[in-house]
């Protein structure tokens, strides 16, 4: 490779890197062009950026990035067949690996950096599959919030129907009261009628 083509993929490497929060390196090692094109073909319908590249590159690539990272804890695992990949979910390209490794010993974990923190080896890797991803968080967010919301609501809807309840139960006593105060009103006349007709007193 010539230095200007080096040149061009060093800078290609460094537009994958900017403003990645989520950078894996994995192992390609032992895997045939037809489980390469595969795992890329799986990567690209998952939203990860995958591109196979030098070792030596990709580490001139991260030492020339401006900003905050320093890459540097990574550069011991790039050996050997190197893939870099950047998705915008943390767990994707984990979830991306295991699942080709029920069949095959490779892809493998190199390094990740997401979240502000570093790992580095294959061993990382069902942490790395473990982990929430920013729209899982939101959604588990939601879901929390959600749930006091739905028991207000619930209460709300039920609520008019207990007054319902109540004011049918409170209904045949009412009646029954009303029922029993009649025979004293009836009889209140005929009180009033025997004191007419009893002779005064001269």
């Amino acid at each position: 490779m010539t230095k200007e083509a080096k040149v061009l993929v060093i800078q290609d490497i460094k537009g994958m890197l900017q403003d990645a929060k989520v950078v894996y390196v994995a192992n390609l090692q032992g895997m045939n062009a037809a489980a390469t094109s595969d795992f890329r073909r799986q990567a690209f319908k998952q939203n990860i950026t995958m591109k196979v590249v030098k070792n030596t590159l990709l580490q001139k690539a991260m030492e020339q990035m401006e900003g905050d990272i320093d890459f540097s804890e990574m550069f011991p695992s790039f050996t050997g067949n190197t893939a870099l990949m950047i998705s915008e979910t943390a767990n994707a390209p984990a979830k991306l690996i295991q699942n080709f490794r029920k069949k095959a010993e490779y892809p493998a974990l190199k390094s990740a950096f997401l979240q502000e923190t570093f790992y580095v080896g294959d061993e990382n890797l069902a942490t790395l599959v473990n982990i929430k991803s920013r729209e899982e968080m939101i959604g588990e967010i939601i879901t929390l919030l959600q749930s006091p919301l739905r028991n207000v609501l619930s209460a709300l809807q039920n609520k008019p129907d207990a007054t319902e309840a109540k004011a049918e139960e409170a209904a045949p006593v009412a009646e029954e009261a009303k029922a029993e105060e009649t025979p004293a009103a009836e009889a209140a006349p005929e009180a009033s009628t025997e004191a007419t007709d009893a002779p005064s007193a001269e």
